[in-house]
């Protein structure tokens, strides 16, 4: 009896690639949206009657925080580093969360945001293309 490992799939190594590459550029998007709350809360304009009301300046503070994450993070997945991975889809599920609260600020962004985060989790989660350690 052999231990035989097959090699992944090139759709699966691509998804996770092109996940890394959607994390960073995801979590620079995220950097920025941060940095313009932080900077200028008054630019945004928010959509009437949304069930919650949240501080713009304080969730300028978590898009910043976790976008910067995210750029690390989508930088570990590239690698092919498990870790990189894990943490990868629980920060796109966290991200996915935070852009639902922003809908009324940026309702087409976030919304997009969380099409993109959803599918980076589906992509993250391929296996076999990650490398030990």
């Amino acid at each position: 009896m052999s231990q035989y490992q097959s090699e992944p799939s090139g759709w699966a190594v691509g998804g996770v690639m092109f996940a890394g590459v959607m994390m960073i550029i995801i979590g620079i998007f995220e950097a920025i949206a941060g940095i313009a709350a932080i900077s200028k809360d008054d630019m945004f304009v928010k959509t009437p009657n949304y069930v919650f009301s949240l501080s713009v300046n304080g969730w300028g503070w978590i898009h910043l925080i976790l976008g910067v994450v995210v750029v690390l993070a989508g930088f570990a997945a590239i690698g092919g580093k498990v870790w990189g991975g894990v943490v990868g889809i629980v920060l796109a599920a966290l991200v996915a969360i935070a852009n639902f609260f922003w809908i009324p600020y940026y309702p087409f962004w976030s919304i997009l945001t969380i099409a993109l985060a959803v599918w980076v989790i589906w992509a993250l989660t391929r296996p076999d293309v990650y490398k030990s350690s």
